[in-house]
């Protein structure tokens, strides 16, 4: 099979997995080109609450095709950066579920989603600094949001690899599962997640992704959803919530 991005939804969860087993999922010019689209797709699918990005097998994803590089490294960054940015603008909750190692574009794609879920024995890196190549200021920022400046100047000028248990510590990581455990955890913490309300969700990652902007908009949204009403009646009739709103 060639190296691609493939899709699987089921029980309002789209499921992107990074294919490309040959190269420990590295991401070729291709994939990166086509993860914005399919993410536009999804952004608008209505039956789509939720998304998981993991790689293929035993691996998240060990960063950009090197071949690419060699080829064009501007053009190559360009391209990561584009689907990096698709992602963090994704309007639904988005998770990665990482195994292996997670070095490079691949963290970069990592920490463009809202949380991050990792196997025990993962191994992350950022490692720019190994080719020469300046790392976008918007990654850098990103970065520097999940783990603090300390943590994101360690990675991004060493290039060396920190395993789970320091990604849990400083941040890069919600929660580190134990071997065999992933896959479970992820599918209980989805259904969560699909279960709550789309409303306050969307607005919650706007907000914690520095929208000052959009207060009002969101109140109007909240006056005319119902969600808050159904929550109220759900609460007090001892059921779970059915909420209307849809982005």
């Amino acid at each position: 099979m060639d190296p691609q991005l493939l899709l699987s939804t089921a029980d309002g969860v789209a499921t992107v997995v990074i294919h490309h087993p040959a190269k420990r999922n590295a991401m070729t010019a291709g994939m990166w080109r086509s993860l914005p689209p399919l993410l536009d797709r999804l952004a608008t699918d209505p039956s789509v609450r939720a998304l998981v990005l993991t790689g293929e097998g035993g691996t998240f994803c060990a960063g950009a095709d090197i071949s690419t590089l060699r080829q064009s490294p501007g053009e190559a960054q360009g391209l990561a950066q584009r689907a990096e940015d698709a992602l963090a603008a994704f309007p639904k909750p988005t998770l990665a579920a990482i195994r292996g190692h997670c070095v490079g574009g691949g963290s970069q794609l990592a920490a463009a989603c809202d949380l991050r879920f990792a196997e025990e024995g993962a191994l992350f890196g950022i490692t720019p600094a190994k080719l020469g190549l300046v790392y976008p200021s918007s990654s850098t920022r990103r970065l520097v949001a999940l783990v603090g400046p300390g943590t994101a100047k360690y990675l991004l000028f060493s290039g060396e690899l920190i395993d789970s248990e320091r990604a849990l510590r400083t941040g890069l990581v919600d929660e580190v599962l134990p071997d065999g455990g992933l896959a479970g955890r992820v599918a209980e913490f989805t259904r969560v997640l699909v279960s709550r309300s789309r409303l306050t969700q969307a607005a919650a990652k706007e907000f914690a992704d520095g929208r000052t902007d959009r207060d009002a908009h969101w109140a109007e949204q909240a006056r005319g959803s119902g969600d808050a009403a159904e929550g109220v009646a759900a609460f007090l009739e001892r059921r779970a919530p059915r909420f209307t709103w849809t982005v």
